[in-house]
């Protein structure tokens, strides 16, 4: 068997790597937390609780970690203004015809395993697959219901105003036992999302052999030396092309008849 050639591919920047493992860390931290608040477990000790206040520790981690993840998606969401193609936030908006074909093509050949049409007009995607962008965008969202039922519970024991700004998911959800009910289920949905992202990432580096675990770390993968990457031009380039047109433009007005 012939083994395809490779090249080497740089696609994750600095900052798209740091935020990774950083929201990683955090959703594992705000996970593992929620899981205790929800179910809190017996301790045995002769000491009183309030002298403990052990459960008071918990709620404070699972704070600095939400407010860590908010300022995360702050952050990745003015990177993907100045990122590189693939981090760019227009990768995350699948919503074009061709977008959607592109979609359509990773379950038919990554997830149903279907052959490859003959005609080529399945082509690799060197960063996120259209079926990833839109999961992220997805899950992004989902984070979005988690801080609003988040601050709205911690709304009346706060002592700023941006938890207080969320009373009013309450009243859309009729009853802070429903805001608890979908923060609970969203978070389950998060664990749901980490146990199929990490399934496929493996899967994927395991079977196709392109680096696509450790490029979350180096920022390098390995593609077909035939893949044809998408051109993107930067927006200093665009200005730059205008220019050129804008003065090639006033030039040409200024020849004589």
């Amino acid at each position: 068997m012939k083994t395809p050639a490779l090249k080497r591919a740089y696609v994750w920047e600095l900052p798209v790597r740091i935020f990774h493992w950083a929201n990683a860390l955090c959703i594992s931290v705000l996970i593992v937390t929620g899981l205790l608040i929800a179910y809190p477990p017996a301790v045995m000790s002769d000491q009183e609780a309030a002298q403990q206040f052990w459960f008071g520790y918990i709620r404070m981690i699972h704070f600095i970690a939400a407010y860590g993840l908010i300022a995360l998606m702050a952050f990745r969401l003015y990177w993907s203004l100045w990122a590189n193609k693939y981090g760019s936030w227009r990768v995350f908006l699948p919503f074009s015809r061709q977008n959607l074909l592109k979609m359509w093509q990773v379950v038919k050949y990554d997830i149903l395993l279907q052959r490859h049409a003959k005609n080529g007009t399945y082509k690799e995607s060197v960063g996120h697959n259209n079926v990833a962008a839109f999961s992220y965008l997805a899950l992004f969202l989902l984070a979005l219901v988690m801080v609003a039922t988040g601050f709205a519970l911690y709304a009346p024991n706060a002592s700023w105003f941006l938890p207080k700004l969320f009373g009013w998911v309450v009243t859309l959800l009729g009853s802070e036992s429903n805001v608890r009910l979908v923060h609970h289920f969203a978070s389950w949905a998060f664990i749901l999302f980490i146990v199929v992202h990490v399934y496929l990432v493996l899967y994927h580096d395991w079977l196709e052999g392109k680096g696509e675990t450790s490029s979350m770390i180096s920022g390098y993968k390995f593609v077909d030396t035939d893949v044809q990457e998408e051109k993107q031009p930067s927006p200093e380039k665009k200005a730059g092309q205008r220019k050129i047109t804008l003065t090639q433009t006033s030039n040409a007005d200024e020849l004589p008849a």
